[in-house]
């Protein structure tokens, strides 16, 4: 390895570091958060996922009501172009959402693949309680219903719900029995989805500091991470572990205003949007599995509010997809994980819906995306090539001044960077191009794996661009299935190496040529297909660009060999792989 590959492996190695100690870092949680926590063990059967046909009440929320209605519960439907909402007079809340225009499972929509459905019975959204003044399953009177507002009313409170265009819910409550008072308001619940990493989780905006942050709490150093990741990580609930095949549920009270909570998964959330009432904080509720790796299967919350003195509050609710383009009109951008590249994510998702209008399909989108990224960058990589082929042009006068000066190190470098001058070399001119495209392939991978536009998205022979491929799953039971494209990005990768001149010895490019391929299968092999698709097509450009440069330099003309641009795995990819 020359100085100038040792330079660049350094700077690279220095920015990895630093965005892996920036990313633990980014975003943690307040200092001043209080945690409250018990635990209990409940007997109860698996909790089903969004996709579920058949919804079931989790035990997590199956907590004693304040007391048995006498009467049984009338329902009425909200329902519009994008939601179908089933409401009880049992609080007034919401039991039962439909999401219409996502379905549960791959394939066109019918009577065998209905809508995705969150079951809210067991905690229903919208439910106020607060102890000795008014019960969450307090009975209502059903004043007045259409098709898009309904009016619940009884001795201590009038509620209206009105549902609104893009997944938004409104609560209006006047209640003067509780002006003044402390009360629980119920976000529903969110379950674990079907796919691999499809986990719930919770994120909310703290306002302990001035503007606020977000926090994931799933993430970095909030209170609850060790009950939201996938293992128990020192938890101490994990000696709660019963022989019985118990659920393990724990209850955690987090302290500090909140501007919003959200629970969420994947790729849908459920989210206290805002409210009138003064908040201070929000509790909730994980149940996970009773196994090694205490696999969270739910999560409730219900947030912390004063009831204002003059009983009236009115809150907004979001319960629908977790789209860029609607989240962001909510002040609520940052429910997408995107890390410290958002600043990239934000403008990729975009250009991403942008080529799907021109092309409704985004198989097709993401070579769009591809074919421009690798134009922008073409000035680049041309810099980038010139300086290497100069490197590689005086190579074997830099082996004589070292052959030379190998008694002298100070001279040897002297005569080095003179040699540079000479030719007009900057060794270092090849790892802007790197540098650059580290940042864009990460967000990539953070907006591939996560977008909602890819789930269930075709393209020739991939049934969901969200997902691996999982080809003749009952022939290749070990791995999941049979993925082609991280294949196709091995093979693609270890070509391109070998078409790249290279200023390093043959075990050198033996390395490039095998090893990292074989390294890049393995960790690619489950990731999302919308990533593979992207890397693979990326490479295919530069072997293209490469055969053309040399049918060039064969007639005569001068031209450079664009540089190799290895993608850069970084812990976050690894721990969803």
């Amino acid at each position: 390895m020359n100085k100038s590959e040792k330079i660049i492996s350094l700077i690279l190695g220095l920015v990895l570091v630093w965005y892996l100690f920036s990313s633990k870092n980014e975003q943690p949680a307040e200092e001043a958060a209080e945690v409250e926590t018990a635990q209990e063990v409940a007997k109860a059967p698996a909790a089903p996922s969004v996709q579920n046909t058949a919804p079931q009440q989790s035990p997590s929320a199956s907590v004693a009501p304040d007391y048995i209605p006498s009467v049984p519960a009338e329902y009425r439907t909200l329902e519009n172009e994008e939601l179908k909402l089933t409401l009880s007079s049992h609080g007034g809340v919401v039991t039962k959402a439909v999401l219409k225009k996502y379905n549960r499972n791959i394939g066109e929509a019918g009577e065998n693949n209905p809508p995705v459905e969150f079951d809210f019975s067991a905690s229903p959204l919208g439910a106020i309680s607060s102890p000795g003044a008014i019960a969450a399953n307090e009975v209502f009177e059903i004043v007045s219903a259409s098709e898009n507002e309904v009016v619940f009313k009884n001795e201590k409170a009038v509620r209206k719900i009105s549902l609104r265009d893009n997944y938004n819910l409104v609560f209006e409550d006047t209640m003067p029995t509780l002006a003044g008072k402390e009360a629980k308001f119920s976000l529903g619940s969110m379950r674990k989805g079907e796919a691999l990493g499809d986990l719930p989780s919770i994120d909310s905006w703290s306002m302990e500091k001035a503007g606020g942050k977000v926090i994931h709490h799933n993430d970095d150093d909030s209170p609850l991470k060790p009950y939201l990741s996938v293992s128990s990580g020192g938890c101490s609930c994990a000696s709660a572990k019963n022989a019985q095949g118990y659920d393990i549920v724990s209850r955690e009270q987090v302290r500090g205003a909140q501007k919003w909570v959200a629970l969420k998964n994947q790729f849908f959330v459920t989210a206290l949007v805002e409210t009138s009432a003064d908040n201070s904080g929000f509790s909730a509720e994980i149940r996970r599995e009773d196994k090694a790796e205490y696999v969270p299967e739910e999560v409730t919350a219900k947030a912390n509010i004063t009831i204002p003195e003059n009983g009236a509050i009115s809150s907004t609710f979001f319960l629908g997809p977790k789209k860029q383009a609607l989240l962001w009109d909510l002040g609520m951008k940052d429910v997408m994980d995107f890390g410290m590249w958002r600043w990239v994510c934000y403008p990729i998702v975009w250009v991403l819906n942008i080529c799907h209008k021109i092309i409704p399909n985004y198989g097709i989108a993401i070579i769009l995306l591809t074919i421009l990224v690798r134009v922008l960058f073409w000035p680049l990589t041309h810099k980038s090539t010139v300086g290497m082929k100069k490197m590689q042009e005086i190579q074997p006068l830099m082996k004589e001044v070292q052959t030379k000066f190998k008694d002298n190190p100070q001279r040897m470098q002297q005569e080095i960077f003179a040699l540079y001058r000479e030719h007009k070399v900057n060794p270092l001119s090849s790892c802007l191009p790197m540098l650059v495209q580290i940042p864009v392939f990460i967000a990539l991978f953070n907006v591939l794996r996560s977008a909602v536009e890819l789930r269930y998205a075709s393209f020739l022979w991939i049934s969901d661009l969200s997902q691996p491929e999982h080809l003749f799953a009952s022939w290749f039971p070990w791995f999941g299935g049979l993925n082609i494209l991280p294949i196709l990005m091995a093979l693609t990768m270890g070509l391109q190496s070998a078409l790249t001149p290279s200023t390093g010895d043959d075990r050198q490019k033996k390395m490039m040529v095998i090893f990292m391929p074989v390294m890049m299968l393995v960790m690619f092999y489950n990731f999302a297909s919308a990533l593979s698709l992207y890397w693979t097509l990326s490479q295919l450009i530069s072997i293209l660009q490469m055969w053309l440069i040399k049918r060039n330099s064969a007639k005569g003309g001068a031209a450079a060999m664009p540089e190799v641009i290895e993608p850069v795995v970084t812990r976050q990819m690894r721990r969803h792989n």
